[in-house]
């Protein structure tokens, strides 16, 4: 993986971060108090999986040309970014203690964050399937 393409992730994980904050907003705001912390939470875990997949199909060209290893590379980069970011932003920033942070991989909870990292992990070399980038 070069230097720019690094960067060139980079770029698109920061971009999905975004969204994925603005998601937890929504529910958090909206999601939650229309139809409960149940429902709230898985829902909010699928549409970040969409929006994921989304984001990287949309911003491919940033990372496309490449072969399956940095594909993988790819989206590995993204998962440990997410990780970083849950810890760090989670305990330093919001204040959250770490058995709340841990409580993201609670999948019986409802929450999907394990879903969210998979589909992170995947999109890139799934993207570049779909889009007949590897032959």
């Amino acid at each position: 993986m070069t230097v720019r393409l690094f960067f060139s992730s980079l770029l698109v994980w920061v971009i999905i971060a975004m969204f994925a904050i603005i998601n937890g907003v929504f529910r958090e705001n909206i999601l939650a108090p229309l139809l409960g912390e149940t429902l709230a939470l898985p829902i909010s875990g699928l549409s970040l999986s969409i929006i994921v997949f989304a984001v990287t199909s949309l911003s491919f060209s940033l990372i496309s040309g490449n072969d399956r290893l940095t594909y993988k590379l790819i989206g590995l980069e993204w998962v440990l970014l997410t990780l970083f970011f849950e810890f760090v932003f989670g305990y330093y920033v919001v204040g959250r203690s770490w058995a709340s942070i841990f409580e993201v991989f609670n999948i019986m909870k409802g929450d999907l964050f394990l879903v969210v990292l998979a589909t992170s992990l995947v999109s890139p070399l799934l993207v570049a399937m779909i889009k007949g980038e590897l032959k």
